[in-house]
Order: structure tokens, then sequence, then C-alpha cells
């Protein structure tokens, strides 16, 4: 797996999402789109968000505070979270 660097562009980092959460949480690629809910799409439930921010430092190499999560509902939020996490 590619981890999220320092001023990587969007683009390369919508890819490394998208590929985290297919090979993760075994999502079709066809779902993950900007607007698609986050929580619908990947079938999270209260403890599945605590799942994602361990995993998702894990993987992506980036800090996460749970606490961020109450401001992601979609896709391209994920997107634009990590985007700034990883300037």
């Amino acid at each position: 797996m590619t981890y999220v660097q320092d001023n990587m562009n969007e683009e390369k980092i919508t890819q490394i999402v998208n590929d985290f959460l297919h090979e993760e949480f075994e999502v079709d690629r066809t779902k993950l789109l900007p607007s698609a809910d986050l929580k619908s799409t990947l079938d999270l439930d209260s403890l599945d968000y605590i799942d994602l921010v361990v995993v998702m430092e894990k993987n992506l190499h980036i800090k996460m505070d749970s606490a961020d999560l109450v401001d992601i509902h979609s896709i391209q939020d994920l997107y634009n979270y990590v985007i700034a996490k990883s300037k």
C-alpha cells in the first residue's frame, strides 16, 4: 500500500484513499464517489468509526482524532481531511 506523504497532489491522495477503503472495508470501487455518504457506503456503526481512525492512522500514516470524524459526512469530506493532513 502507498502511504500519504507530505505535499502529494489531490488526485494521488484520492487514489490512495480509495485503494485503502476498497481494501480495508471491502467496498466496491464503483461506490466510492465523492458525493457518497461515508457512513452508509462503508456500512459504519459508532464503533466502526473508531476502527476507521485506527486503521487510517496505521495505513495512511496520518494522525487523526476521532472527534474530527463528526464533520466528515461524505467521501469527499474524507478526501479533504486527508489532503489537509498531508500538508
